[in-house]
């Protein structure tokens, strides 16, 4: 199903592509965070999407 409204198109972006990954354990993190949820690494990246190349 297309979301046509941009507000809705974005808040779906929001809740499931901007987020961070843990380097070590590969953990999805919220995009705030400075430390790892499970093992408590500060090695984080953003998520990776489509729009990079891959």
């Amino acid at each position: 199903m297309a979301l046509r409204d941009p507000f809705k198109t974005e808040l779906s972006r929001e809740a499931h592509l901007v987020k961070t990954v843990c380097r070590q354990c590969g953990a999805t993190n919220s995009k705030a965070a400075t430390k790892c949820r499970k093992c408590h690494s500060k090695n984080l990246r953003p998520k990776r999407t489509k729009s990079r190349g891959r």
